[in-house]
């Protein structure tokens, strides 16, 4: 029969028929062994009681018995009448099948001669009458060679199936003691045997084993009833206290209304797992509260975050084209921040009818100390160049309102340049920000090399360097970040502006927006699926004249 898989998968019924197995296979071992000790102590006392027997019968035989020249004499049927007398009455009290006086002839066996023989006046077998010759089975041959040949004293013979080839002889299982009978010169003369029936041996051998299976069975009981209470008390109603409380941990995730220490106080392992649920629960409870507030405080911020985006883009320009009226230039601009805020920032607007301000920076440090950075300085720079003058004298007031109170140690790369529409000249300052690309009409793009000054915010007092260059109609400005020169795909290759430009020139009929849309596009395709490190600002102007 097949158990249901729940019924075999109950620890009770493992554990239990486990119990079965190891007690009933141990009780097998222990019956085996005690069976064969048993019989084996059982054929002991048999040979005993044959051996004894023998040397008791051989007492009765006198060396002239058996070297009478005249077996027909009366003297001798006396002897024999006497001998048989007594071996009868020992047979019958020994309880001996037969005693036996074999003529032997060394060194074959196969045929004996029978000088006498008696039998058990209970036993229903023939008996071997004087003269008869008879075919002993081969078991005997080697226990006749020993007492003749090899001169020992005694040999046993111990059959447990039928073996004389005769079926008028037939015996049963039997142990036969044999002795030499010798000659006052020491010479055998006969062999003298005592055959002992071993009748009562299978049924004290089937009574031990009877006993010995109903023991197993009344132990075996025993020993699951004990078991079954030991392990239900001890084992198995705490682990399944355990299970029922872990379930139900884990369906309602809620502290339970008395810990399992309680119920199970023991100081095995089973109390160390109880002690273990009870603090996982705590644990788990307490992290589930503490994720729930984080994600909580997470989301705010997220949101805060949003708002802080949206803040910072609204104050870029993003209105294109932003000067609809003016048709002496076209001017596009992009910023893609790495986080959520960037420190990155472009701007452009108007000191006056002809002069337009170009501004693009780059804030050290990312995400929110960064942003806060590029607010301060971005309306800083704008509200100073509004007020007039070089772009190197508003870096160098910008430079000291940012270093005041910068315990932070926030710094902002800077190239600022005021372009002059009616003449095309572009007065700038570069305050260690990446150089600027030039394409003039008809030509290639190049990067426009000069002296930069250190970074706004770095030391007060710094003096900053101004250069001037001239675009004519037709020609083309590309301000960026280093966001996009640094840019690294997953072999940790930078972008470059050896391939910016190579970029820029295959782009280079393209209006400004979609140059700067095309780069963007070329920069993503470099990185591939590597994150985005930095920031990545851009800014186009076409002078149209």
């Amino acid at each position: 029969m097949i158990l249901p898989v729940r019924f075999r998968s109950n620890l009770t019924v493992q554990i239990l028929t486990g119990v079965v197995v190891a007690f009933g296979a141990l009780c097998c071992v222990v019956s085996c062994i005690g069976y064969y000790g048993f019989t084996e102590a059982l054929e002991a006392q048999y040979e005993s009681k044959a051996a004894n027997t023998a040397r008791t019968a051989a007492t009765y035989i006198t060396p002239g018995f058996l070297s009478s020249v005249d077996m027909m004499s009366t003297n001798w049927r006396m002897q024999y009448d006497l001998i048989r007398k007594e071996w009868q009455r020992l047979a019958d009290t020994q309880g001996s099948t037969f005693i036996y006086l074999y003529n032997v002839s060394p060194p074959v066996y196969e045929h004996v001669s029978v000088l006498l023989s008696v039998m058990n006046s209970s036993a229903n077998y023939k008996v071997f009458h004087s003269g008869i010759i008879v075919d002993l089975p081969e078991v005997y041959h080697s226990a006749f060679r020993e007492v003749c040949e090899e001169g020992k004293s005694s040999a046993v013979v111990k059959v447990y199936r039928k073996e004389y080839s005769s079926d008028e002889y037939k015996s049963g299982d039997h142990i036969t003691v044999v002795l030499p009978v010798r000659s006052s010169q020491g010479e055998v003369q006969a062999v003298l045997g005592v055959e002992l029936q071993m009748k009562e041996l299978q049924n004290v051998r089937s009574t031990y084993v009877r006993h010995v299976l109903l023991a197993t069975a009344v132990l075996l009981l025993a020993a699951l009833f004990v078991c079954g209470l030991s392990l239900d008390r001890h084992l198995l109603t705490p682990i399944q206290r355990v299970a029922r409380e872990a379930l139900r941990f884990a369906r309602e995730n809620t502290r339970p209304s008395a810990p399992l220490t309680q119920s199970i106080r023991s100081a095995n392992e089973i109390g160390q797992l109880a002690r273990t649920i009870d603090q996982m629960e705590i644990d788990i409870r307490d992290y589930i509260e503490n994720l729930t507030r984080v994600t909580r405080e997470k989301e705010q911020i997220e949101a805060e975050l949003n708002v802080a985006t949206q803040i910072q883009a609204d104050m870029l320009p993003r209105k294109f084209p932003p000067f609809p009226d003016r048709r002496e230039f076209e001017i596009y601009a992009s910023m893609t921040p790495a986080r959520e805020v960037g420190g990155d920032f472009y701007d452009f607007f108007f000191i006056d009818g002809d002069h337009l301000a170009l501004v693009i920076a780059d804030v050290s440090g990312k995400g929110v100390p960064a942003a806060l950075f590029m607010v301060i300085a971005k309306t800083l720079i704008k509200t100073r160049a509004q007020m007039g003058g070089s772009p190197q004298e508003i870096l160098a007031d910008v430079n000291t309102q940012l270093c005041d109170g910068n315990e932070a140690g926030l710094f902002v790369t800077v190239w600022l340049g005021i372009f002059e529409i009616s003449t095309g000249k572009m007065a700038a300052a570069n305050a260690g920000h990446e150089y600027p690309a030039v394409r003039r009409a008809g030509g290639t793009w190049e990067l426009v090399k000069t002296k930069n000054s250190p970074a706004v915010a770095v030391m007060d007092g710094m003096k900053f360097r101004g250069t001037e260059f001239e675009l004519k109609p037709g020609d083309s400005l590309y301000l960026y970040t280093d966001g996009v020169a640094e840019a690294t795909n997953a072999d940790n290759e930078l972008y470059g502006t050896d391939r910016m430009i190579c970029a820029l020139d295959r782009h280079m009929d393209e209006p400004v927006e979609e140059l700067l849309v095309s780069m963007k596009r070329e920069v993503d395709s470099f990185v591939g699926d590597a994150p985005q490190f930095d920031d990545i600002t851009m800014m186009g102007l076409r002078y149209l004249g």
